[in-house]
């Protein structure tokens, strides 16, 4: 059996322009990265990702993101004390150092 085994693949130029930079400033090549991908396909018995169609709040709030609108943060602390722990427990401190 071959040491190695061929692939082939049919990309938009674009994509596979920004793909292989940022693969680049990571320090990996497009075979390693091929080789991550399928290995993970492996272990996780399929894609590795969740492929879903998002809802209309979900498309909304990722353009307002795009566009630079909606709640900024600068620190993860402070998304998590005045975003995230409203949404969930507000008593409790996901910040606190246990």
């Amino acid at each position: 059996m071959p040491k190695t085994a061929m692939t082939h693949a049919r990309l938009t130029p674009e994509v596979k322009r920004q793909a292989e930079n940022i693969l680049k400033g990571l320090g990996i090549s497009i075979s390693s990265a091929q080789e991550i991908f399928y290995r993970q396909i492996i272990a996780h018995h399929g894609i590795p990702f969740d492929l879903r169609i998002p809802n209309d709040k979900t498309v909304r709030a990722m353009e307002e993101a795009r566009e630079g609108k909606g709640k900024k943060y600068h620190t993860v602390k402070e998304l998590f004390h005045n975003g995230l722990r409203t949404q969930t427990n507000p008593s409790r401190d996901p910040c606190r150092i246990i």
